[in-house]
């Protein structure tokens, strides 16, 4: 499977966010033959919801568009890390694998602070691959916060 091939539609949503003053994360969500699902990205300020990030909007999106919760055989591409509260979503709904461009060093949860894909106490494992594209997702990230630092 062309792993960058998903992490472009994840990266296009991380640019969708930054424009619209988000926190620039992507994800999108496809089954196991690389047809996309469902994609999404940050949206925590407009939505007013503290769990709007990108993996969980995406899930949401995913899990109606199939008409289920569990999401077996699937693939996410997400531009950062998730977090432990995205990674919790993404046991729950079974997805198969996680492929993540930029590691998060503060908040990560499946490689950076905590082995989110194999915790003893989950009843499923999901496989991981990180640095998929790595240089253009944190640089996308970097951008956003540069210049809003710069805007003060």
């Amino acid at each position: 499977m062309n792993w960058r091939a998903l992490m472009d539609v994840a990266l296009h949503e991380a640019h969708a966010a930054a424009d619209a003053e988000e926190a620039p994360i992507g994800a999108a969500l496809f089954d196991s033959s690389g047809k996309l699902i469902a994609s999404a990205h940050n949206g925590p300020i407009a939505l007013n919801d503290p769990t709007a990030h990108a993996e969980v909007l995406c899930l949401r999106r995913a899990a109606s568009a199939l008409n289920n919760y569990r999401l077996p055989g699937t693939i996410l591409a997400v531009t950062l890390e998730p977090c432990l509260m995205c990674v919790g979503a993404i046991l729950h709904a079974r997805v198969s694998g996680v492929i993540f461009g930029a590691t998060d060093p503060k908040r990560g949860a499946l490689v950076s602070n905590l082995e989110g894909h194999s915790l003893s106490f989950s009843n499923h494992r999901l496989w991981q691959v990180g640095g998929i594209m790595e240089k253009e997702c944190a640089s996308v990230l970097q951008q956003f916060f540069r210049s809003r630092r710069k805007n003060r």
